[in-house]
């Protein structure tokens, strides 16, 4: 875990609330000319510490209203099925998230987007169940997601 100076902790805490923020305006709310501004933020991705910039959509606006968690287990934990299953799911466009899971009786907690309940179902007969090796599977559908972040607090990388 690498340790940041004030400055670059708040370069990054001012970025995950808005990738545009343009270089000046960066520079001139952390106290530095563009030219040094600029060179940190390089400086930051060079290190790994920015690992992409994107932006975030609501879903509800495009018209993917409904979110579900699915618990997934497969009948055996090898390597090769692991790997089997996180590829076959990679290629399905509605998992926004997949994450290798313990403490549950699950191997796998995905997070899925879908317009609604008979596209759910299709992607789960079709695609979730027709997986190789999966044994089991638990829809959890999202009623109300009263906390959402996506900033991530920094205050422990301070120096």
């Amino acid at each position: 875990m690498e340790k940041l100076d004030r400055i670059d902790r708040r370069i990054l805490e001012l970025l995950q609330q808005d990738a545009r923020i343009s270089i000046a305006e960066l520079a001139d709310a952390v106290g530095l000319s563009p030219t040094p501004c600029g060179r940190r933020v390089k400086q930051l991705e060079s290190r790994g510490l920015i690992a992409r910039q994107i932006v975030v959509l609501d879903p509800k606006k495009i018209g993917l209203p409904m979110t579900i968690l699915v618990q997934i287990s497969l009948e055996k934990q090898t390597k090769d099925r692991l790997k089997l299953f996180e590829e076959a799911v990679a290629l399905i466009p509605e998992v926004m998230e997949c994450y290798l899971i313990t403490g549950s009786q699950s191997d796998y907690m995905l997070k899925m987007v879908t317009r609604d309940l008979d596209h759910y179902q299709q992607l789960l007969l079709d695609k979730l169940a027709a997986i190789e090796g999966v044994n089991s599977i638990i829809s959890n559908f999202i009623m109300r997601q009263p906390v959402h972040k996506t900033a991530y607090d920094l205050e422990h990388l301070s120096r």
